[in-house]
């Protein structure tokens, strides 16, 4: 081996841990992502000279670019160690053509996961920089830019400044819009449920529901209180009697290990994380984090993969791990297969060490970072485990030719459940009664029926985390992709998203429809997901980067030149988003505009009128006091000056008595309603996951507002400022001039996050305007004893890696 070695990482937090593992004849030094890339004042590709791109030194970087050349002259041997994908190979690749590294002293090394096993077996199973990983990433960057530097410019001048297109971004958007296309044009169709309420031949058994089925053994559908009145008719004189009884017993298999995908979209459900700080605080755990009596250790495998696959070494811990816990009836071995179109050049995510339980790191995390973790290592263990078993009972019975069934199950055996169960995107599942114990023959008695009417609903608006999945299963994007490309519809405004569910705005519908009419390809999902093929195929050797980008581009061009023909001399609109707001000045429906700190309220009569005011955003749930939407205001506290958000019935300034309602709360109002007394339930405001509750005093599942976890010291001030900026909508202060209203409306956001997060303390402001008897007690409380932050023992990645996408 050679006397001194350099070894290049992205990330100071990678560099510190693999440093620990190499020792003192190794140089761990971190490159910050990309030091080369294309300009960003300039295309940066000769299309005249077969697409070649012109790279230069990232501004900014000159530092480190020069303290790299000199470590690599002086060292034997340079490892380049950057993450293994596509990404991470050009960056190689970059750094070898920027330092002017000689093959002979240049290898590549690839860390799976960062702990000192992988490291020192890595280091020893060198190879070359793979051309194939590389020319994929050209062909992917050189693709989006083009696509981006032409397109947009197009967009600036016809529609307005400032907004940009892509190639991935594009069609994610038009998956938006075409969801709430669907939603809108939904027509709700009518059908009823009919249950049967019935007792066996024992009185002492319970009572059960049956839901109607059919007749004469067809399946059949009730839709008109006709139909149901027609059932009712022919069997509420007629004897009830049980048909069959089915015992089986169903089970249910764990699902796979985390890819990319399924991680971003449970962390979504279960944890309330965005794709964008789930990779980040993922990146975190795969970096290296400083554990007592382990040192920085690396907690889980690369975050970034579509595969499935487990190594066996892990497979075999996983086994003694759960054995030694639950027991061998709990273990059971499950390999699983990767989609058709995977690229499985890494394992699944899972934990590096499956024996560092969640709760035996807990002291050396975050919040966040335990949090995730806890999520990744439950998913791995709970894969590796057996089958969960349920008992299931299916009993049918029979009136004058009709038929009536109804189903209940118990877990029978826990498996897989004792560690972990899936979370949901469905709202609500219907649950199932037990069952009395029942024989086939038995006799029942009619107690009464139960109808109900109920209408179609259209499909859910998307989320972040089932948009993720459409992406996938539609074969667009890859798993570096998904999280910047949510993030960048959102912050092009294109998307916006209301509770957690992402709606299109006009500004994405007017550009989706330009794409949609002009670039049908790069407008089109089967296209994109084509491409997306192509660029694996020059990963795999079978085809020449420069062919994909000379095929595109041929058709790409064109479309371009006809759409500048076409659009010569016009301006597309973009119609005004009217909001259910009415102007208190003018009597107009407020509209939704944009400035430079984001979306607010004004007033279509501008400049005659100039009325602004925060955006008012509907929230899931029903008003406890009269059944009305939920909406979140913002307003500003007369004393401190200060932003804070609220949360109230949209009747609160209703100027018909007789409607107005004064519900107002700081609690966050959620989707789920109360199992006892079917109210909507709310969480104590603030980031991270907070357990829902019931506000209902007159429900035994009533949790009072002591017991909620707020400090309530600084109430009574804020809750005269709600009041007051409900009973008064212009209390909201009402800018000279529209920019400045803007800024305000964007930074209430802003302001309302951090302020929900942190404890209230006394403002130093008030204090000074209190009388001397407030002012005494105010010095008081600031002499009292501070709680001092314990440190974390964390390493964060300060390396932001372009995203490669977008």
């Amino acid at each position: 081996m050679a006397k001194h070695s350099l070894v290049i990482v992205e990330s100071p937090a990678k560099a510190k841990t693999i440093g620990k593992y190499l020792g003192k004849d190794f140089t761990v030094k971190a490159c910050m992502g990309h030091l080369r890339d294309l300009p960003k004042s300039t295309l940066g590709v000769d299309l005249e000279h077969d697409f070649e791109p012109v790279y230069k030194p990232i501004k900014g970087k000159e530092d480190i670019i020069s303290d790299l050349k000199k470590s690599a002259k002086s060292a034997d041997m340079v490892y380049l160690a950057t993450d293994p994908d596509r990404e991470g190979e050009a960056i190689s690749w970059h750094l070898k053509q920027l330092l002017d590294l000689p093959d002979e002293k240049t290898r590549r090394v690839t860390f799976n996961e960062i702990t000192k096993k992988v490291v020192q077996e890595s280091i020893q199973e060198p190879r070359d920089i793979d051309q194939k990983l590389v020319d994929a990433q050209q062909a992917r960057r050189i693709l989006d830019r083009i696509v981006g530097y032409e397109l947009s410019p197009l967009l600036w001048k016809k529609i307005r400044r400032g907004l940009s297109a892509g190639r991935v971004q594009s069609v994610a958007t038009r998956m938006v819009d075409d969801r709430d296309r669907e939603i809108e044009e939904f027509k709700p169709e009518e059908y009823w449920t009919l249950d049967a309420s019935l007792t066996g031949d024992d009185m002492k058994k319970l009572p059960f529901a049956a839901r109607y089925h059919g007749k004469d053994g067809r399946k059949a559908e009730l839709k008109s209180a006709e139909d149901v009145d027609a059932v009712v008719r022919e069997t509420e004189q007629a004897p009830f009697t049980v048909k069959t009884v089915k015992r089986t017993d169903k089970q249910r298999s764990p699902s796979p290990p985390f890819t990319t995908s399924t991680m971003q979209q449970e962390a979504s459900r279960k944890l309330a994380m965005t794709p964008r700080r789930t990779m980040a605080i993922a990146q975190q755990l795969y970096e290296g984090v400083d554990i007592e009596g382990e040192g920085t250790v690396g907690l889980i495998t690369y975050m970034r993969t579509d595969s499935l696959r487990i190594s066996e070494e892990a497979l075999a811990a996983a086994k003694t791990f759960i054995v030694g816990r639950y027991g061998d009836s709990y273990a059971q071995t499950h390999r699983y297969k990767a989609k058709a179109n995977a690229q499985d050049a890494h394992e699944a995510i899972r934990p590096s060490n499956v024996n560092w339980t969640p709760e035996m790191l807990k002291k050396d995390l975050t919040s966040e970072q335990y949090r995730l973790y806890r999520l990744v290592w439950s998913r791995f263990l709970a894969s590796q485990m057996a089958n969960a078993v349920y008992d299931s009972v299916a009993v049918e019975i029979e009136a004058a030719g009709h038929s009536f069934r109804a189903s209940s199950s118990s877990l029978k055996f826990s498996g897989y459940t004792a560690v972990y169960e899936e979370g949901k995107d469905e709202e609500k599942e219907e649950k199932e009664s037990p069952l009395p114990a029942l024989r086939e023959g038995e006799p029942l008695t009619l107690k009464g029926f139960d109808r109900e009417q109920h209408f179609t609903q259209p499909p859910a608006h998307y989320t972040d985390a089932t948009l993720i999945r459409a992406m996938e299963e539609q074969g667009i994007g890859r798993p570096s992709t998904y999280a910047p490309t949510v993030s960048t519809i959102l912050d092009r405004e294109y998307v916006v998203k209301e509770g957690k569910y992402l709606h299109i705005t006009n500004l994405g519908r007017v550009v989706t429809a330009l794409m949609k009419e002009r670039f049908s390809d790069i407008a089109d999902l089967k296209f994109t997901a084509n491409m997306e093929q192509r660029l694996d195929s020059v990963e795999e050797g079978k085809t020449a980067w420069k062919d994909v980008l000379r095929e595109f581009y041929g058709d790409f061009a064109q479309d371009l030149q006809d759409a500048e023909k076409a659009l010569d001399g016009t301006r597309i609109k973009v119609p005004d988003e009217v909001s259910e707001e009415i102007c208190p000045e003018c009597g107009r429906n407020l509209v939704v505009k944009s400035g430079r700190f984001g979306r607010f309220l004004a007033c279509p009569g501008y400049p005659e009128c100039s009325f602004t005011m925060p955006l008012v955003v509907e929230m899931p749930g029903r008003c406890p006091k009269c059944g009305g939407r939920l909406m979140k205001r913002t307003g500003n506290s007369k004393k401190t000056g200060k932003q804070y958000t609220y949360y109230c019935c949209e009747h609160v300034n209703s100027k018909d008595e007789s409607q107005k309602c004064d519900f107002m709360t700081w609690d966050v109002p959620v989707k789920d309603d109360c199992p006892v007394c079917g109210h909507t339930m709310f969480k104590k405001a603030g980031r991270g996951f907070k357990k829902p509750f019931c506000i209902n005093p007159e429900c035994s599942n009533f949790l009072p507002e002591e017991k909620r976890g707020y400090p309530r010291k600084k109430t009574a001030d804020s809750a005269e400022d709600a009041e007051a900026a409900a009973a008064e909508p212009t209390a909201e202060k009402k800018p000279a001039k529209r920019a400045a209203a803007a800024k305000k409306a964007g930074t209430a956001k802003t302001t309302a996050k951090k302020t929900a997060a942190k404890k209230p303390a006394a403002s130093k402001t008030a204090a000074k305007k209190t009388t001397a008897k407030k002012e005494t007690t105010a010095k008081t409380v600031s002499k009292t004893t501070t709680k001092k932050a314990a440190a974390k023992k964390t390493v964060a990645s300060k390396a932001k890696k372009p995203a490669g996408e977008e």
